[in-house]
Order: structure tokens, then C-alpha cells, then sequence
């Protein structure tokens, strides 16, 4: 059950433990930190009342999101942290999304009104009036190298968050960067659980249609800095008893006609791994099979893409990120 009182003094506490652990740390910690608080308010609507039996989904929510992250402590090895909190308030509890789910008597119709997938459900099925969560990260930095255990926010080609919707989507797991070597930085690591944009808890992880979960994504990933125009890189995702995934993509600028063209070229080879090889059904998912040709639930894609974009202007050159 969520109650709304109970979440504000978690997020308030949370946020108070934040300025208390910093203020006893070293002066690099305290210098190098920073805190976005971030607010956003979210409709939802999707009508389907031409549709026989099939309800309206529609919900209304106001976001805030405090994300706090210290510098490092001073000396050879520095030590810091982060901390995200997420507090989500339901603004519109009217309709029917209050009667919806197993164990109700409500059944929906064509001019129902069902919650959405904004909030986290009662047990009735009811959309609950709030959802919070507090999720923490330590890390250690020596030279140019960062070691994280705790909450990530991967922005990468086989892992990236989802912004959207009320709350962004956190990830849960440990990751090493290094760019000790000029112009290359390499991204190592693993996912072990997601808070999805709804929810106030940690889960492990599956794809679409499919039964049983993972709680082992491991990725591993290069970016190399050719030239200051050009921008090489490879990517690689497991996700264990699913899929396997490799990623190679070329960023590229050229001077044209006072501007600048811009070469995205992008490629995905996806193939199925473990229990879903095994076309075991309860890691299938679900999708287009090519005409049964493919055997259903079982990962086989290939994704090509390319962006030619022009502009007039100043435009930054693709460059390696210092996260």
C-alpha cells in the first residue's frame, strides 16, 4: 500500500541525509558538487471509446526529481557519491480509475475511464496517490579512470534510460569508465535491476511477452576520437537468457558552404542467447516473427540506419563524453 504522508517524509529525509553526508567530507567534495531539481507535470490520455468494450486510459501526475552529485575527496583516490530522489503526487482521481483490477467488481466499458501505467497499483488495481523512491551510488575515481556501484542513468547504444512519462526510468548495477588512453574512452559493466517510470521499486529485467526475468545485463563499449570531425564506436549488450547485441557507429562533420554536414550511421546485430535460444517460451518474446519464419519469441535482427543533417551555425563537433 502507498500512503501520500508517508513518501514526503521519505523523499524530505532523504534529501536531509544528502546535505549531511556532505558536509563532513573533504573540501573537494564540497566544491566540485552540484544539485538539479528537476519538476515536470504529465497528462496521459488514450482514447479507445470507438473501440467495443475497451476503456479510456487517463491520468494527471506533477514529478520532482533531486538529483544530488558530489565531487571527489581530495588525494590520489577520490571518493564521492550521488543520490536521486523521485517523488511523483496523482493530480486527477476521478472516474473509474479508482474501481479497476482483479478482485473488483468493475468491469470495464467503452466509456470507462482505467488508470494508466503513471503510478504504482493498489491491491484492488487502483492507481495509488503517490509514488517515491531514493535511490543511491557510490564512486571512487584515480586518474582518469571511475568506478560506480549503485544508481546509473546509462546513455549508451545498447542501454539508454527512458525520459519519458512523469519519472525518468533508473537502472541499479556497477560501472567502470577510463579514458587514461588520449582520445578513446571505455565503458565496462552491469545492469542488475530497473525502476521503470511507474514503479518506487527496483526489479530485474526481461523482454516484452516473456515470462521470466534476468537480473545480468553486461555491456562493454569503446568510443575512439579519430580526428576532432570524426567519431568512431563500438558497443556491446547481453542480456543473459535473452538477446546479445553489438553496436558499430560513425559520426562524422564536414565544413560545406558555411555550415556544417553531419554523417549519424548506425548498426544493431541482435541474436538470441540462452533460454531464449533454446526457444524455451517462458523467456519468448513478443513482436513480428517474419511470417513464421522466424521461430516466435526467439532474438534475430538486424537494424541499419544513417542521418545526413545540415546546418547553418555554429554545431559542436562530435566529442567524447566526460561522464
Amino acid at each position: 500500500m502507498y500512503t501520500h504522508n508517508a513518501n514526503i517524509v521519505a523523499f524530505t529525509a532523504g534529501c536531509l541525509a544528502m546535505g549531511w553526508l556532505a558536509a563532513g567530507q573533504a573540501a573537494g567534495f564540497l566544491e566540485d558538487s552540484k544539485a538539479t531539481l528537476s519538476m515536470r507535470n504529465t497528462y496521459y490520455n488514450d482514447d479507445y471509446r470507438e473501440g467495443k468494450g475497451v476503456s479510456r486510459l487517463e491520468e494527471w501526475g506533477q514529478g520532482f526529481q533531486l538529483h544530488y552529485q558530489s565531487g571527489f575527496t581530495q588525494g590520489p583516490v577520490g571518493f564521492g557519491m550521488e543520490a536521486i530522489g523521485q517523488y511523483g503526487v496523482r493530480l486527477d482521481g476521478g472516474g473509474q480509475a479508482s474501481s479497476t483490477g482483479p478482485g473488483t467488481d468493475f468491469s470495464p466499458t467503452a466509456d470507462s475511464r482505467q488508470p494508466t501505467n503513471m503510478f504504482p497499483r493498489n491491491r484492488d488495481g487502483s492507481s495509488a496517490n503517490d509514488v517515491s523512491s531514493l535511490s543511491l551510488a557510490a564512486k571512487v575515481r584515480y586518474s582518469k579512470s571511475e568506478f560506480r556501484y549503485g544508481v546509473i542513468q546509462p546513455t549508451m547504444p545498447v542501454l539508454t534510460y527512458i525520459e519519458g512519462r512523469l519519472l525518468p526510468q533508473l537502472f541499479k548495477g556497477a560501472q567502470f569508465t577510463s579514458q587514461e588512453i588520449d582520445n578513446l574512452k571505455l565503458t565496462l559493466g552491469r545492469i542488475e535491476q530497473v525502476k521503470d517510470r511507474g514503479s518506487s521499486s527496483y526489479d530485474s529485467m526481461k523482454l516484452s511477452g516473456a515470462r521470466e526475468d534476468s537480473n545480468k545485463f553486461n555491456y562493454a563499449g569503446a568510443d575512439y576520437q579519430l580526428n576532432k570531425n570524426l567519431l568512431l564506436q563500438y558497443y556491446y549488450g547481453n542480456l543473459e537468457d535473452f538477446y546479445r547485441q553489438h553496436f558499430v557507429g560513425v559520426v562524422n562533420f564536414w565544413e560545406l558552404g558555411g555550415g556544417k554536414l553531419k554523417l549519424d550511421l548506425r548498426y544493431f546485430h541482435s541474436t538470441s542467447d540462452g533460454e531464449n535460444k533454446q526457444r524455451n517460451s517462458a523467456y519468448s518474446s513478443s513482436g513480428y516473427f517474419n511470417n513464421g519464419l522466424t521461430p516466435r519469441g526467439e532474438v534475430d535482427n538486424d537494424l541499419y540506419s544513417g542521418m545526413f543533417t545540415y546546418t547553418l551555425g555554429s554545431q559542436p563537433e562530435p566529442r567524447l563524453s566526460e561522464k
